[in-house]
C-alpha cells in the first residue's frame, strides 16, 4: 500500500489552523487566575491538545469528507492531489481522535469531557449523516465554538480542576459567537465548490457582500456586551482597551464592505488579529474577578 510522505500529513493537519484554538486555551489558563507556577507541563500538554490534537483532528476529518469539494476549490491539498493516497486521509483522522482523546484523560474528567464534545463536533461537522457543514448557520456555530469557547473552557478547567466561574463561562461563549463572522470570512474562498457541490454556505445563501455585512455584525455586537460587561464589573480600562480594538476593526471592515469577496482573507489577517487580542484583554480582566464577589 503508498504511503503518504511526511510533509503531506503535515499539510492535512494544517498546522496554520491551530493557532486560534491554543490562543483561546492560553486565554482561558489566563482568566483562570489561578498561578501557573508547577503547572507548566500541565498547560503545555493543554495547548499541544487545543491545537495540534483535537484541532488538527477536525482538519483531517475535514479534508477527507471535503475531498470532491476541494478537488474544485483547492485541486492541490492532499487527498485530492494524490499525494495522501488511498485511505490514510480517513486513517489519520480516526487515529488523530485517539490520540486527542488519550492525553485528554491523562489531564482529567472535565478536558476529557470537554475533548469528546469538541471531538464529537469536529466528526458531525464534516460527516454524513448531520454534515453541519451543508448549512452555514449550524457549521459555523459548531467550528466557532470548538476554535474558541471550547479550547477558552478548557485552559480556565485544566487550572481550576473544575467547572471555571461563570463570568469566564461568558465572556468564553461570546467570543465563540463571534467567531461565528470569522467563519462565515473563511468560507469567501470556497464559494464556487460550494454551490456546485451543494453546500450552503452564508456567502452562497447570501451572496458576499450580505455574509460580509452578517459577519461584521456578528463579530462586533459579542465585542459590545464584552466590553459592558467588563465595565459593569468595574474594569473600565480593560473595557475601553477592547472598545479601541473594535474601532480599529471597524475601520478595516469599512474597506472589507467595499470588496467583500477579495478582502475576505485579508481581513482575517488583519481585524481577527484586533479580535484575538481584545480577547487576551478580557482574560486579564476576568483574573482578580475570579473566586471574588
Amino acid at each position: 500500500m503508498a504511503t503518504p510522505a511526511p510533509s503531506a500529513l503535515v499539510e492535512l493537519l494544517k498546522p496554520i489552523t491551530w493557532f486560534a484554538p491554543m490562543w483561546a486555551f492560553t486565554c482561558g489558563v489566563v482568566s483562570s487566575g489561578a498561578s501557573p507556577t508547577g503547572q507548566w507541563p500541565v498547560i503545555a500538554a493543554g495547548v499541544i491538545l487545543a491545537g495540534p490534537l483535537v484541532c488538527a483532528t477536525s482538519q483531517a476529518v475535514n479534508d477527507w469528507y471535503d475531498r470532491h469539494v476541494d478537488a474544485i476549490n483547492e485541486p492541490h491539498r492532499p487527498i485530492p492531489s494524490g499525494r495522501m493516497p488511498g485511505r490514510w486521509g480517513l486513517y489519520v483522522a480516526a487515529g488523530w481522535t485517539g490520540l486527542s482523546l488519550l492525553v485528554a484523560a491523562a489531564l482529567g474528567p472535565w478536558i476529557l469531557g470537554a475533548a469528546l464534545f469538541g471531538l464529537v463536533l469536529a466528526w458531525i461537522y464534516s460527516a454524513p449523516p448531520l454534515r453541519l457543514k451543508r448549512n452555514g448557520w449550524w457549521g459555523n456555530s459548531a467550528v466557532a465554538l470548538c476554535y474558541e469557547g471550547l479550547p477558552w473552557f478548557t485552559g480556565a478547567a485544566v487550572m481550576a480542576a473544575a467547572v471555571p466561574d461563570g463570568r469566564v463561562l461568558l465572556v468564553a461563549l461570546l467570543y465563540s459567537i463571534g467567531a461565528h463572522g470569522i467563519m462565515t470570512l473563511n468560507d469567501f474562498k470556497s464559494v464556487e465548490g460550494d454551490t456546485r457541490t451543494g453546500i450552503r454556505s452564508l456567502p452562497v445563501q447570501l451572496g458576499t457582500l450580505g455574509a460580509a455585512r452578517l459577519a461584521c455584525l456578528v463579530m462586533a455586537l459579542p465585542q459590545v456586551a464584552v466590553i459592558l460587561a467588563l465595565f459593569a464589573w468595574q474594569r473600565p480600562w480593560h473595557g475601553a482597551l477592547i472598545g479601541a480594538l473594535l474601532v480599529g476593526q471597524f475601520v478595516l471592515m469599512r474597506r472589507l464592505l467595499a470588496e467583500p469577496r477579495g478582502r475576505a482573507a485579508w481581513y482575517n489577517g488583519t481585524g481577527t488579529t484586533l479580535y484575538v487580542l481584545g480577547m487576551l484583554v478580557a482574560a486579564f480582566a476576568l483574573r482578580p474577578l475570579v473566586g471574588g464577589p
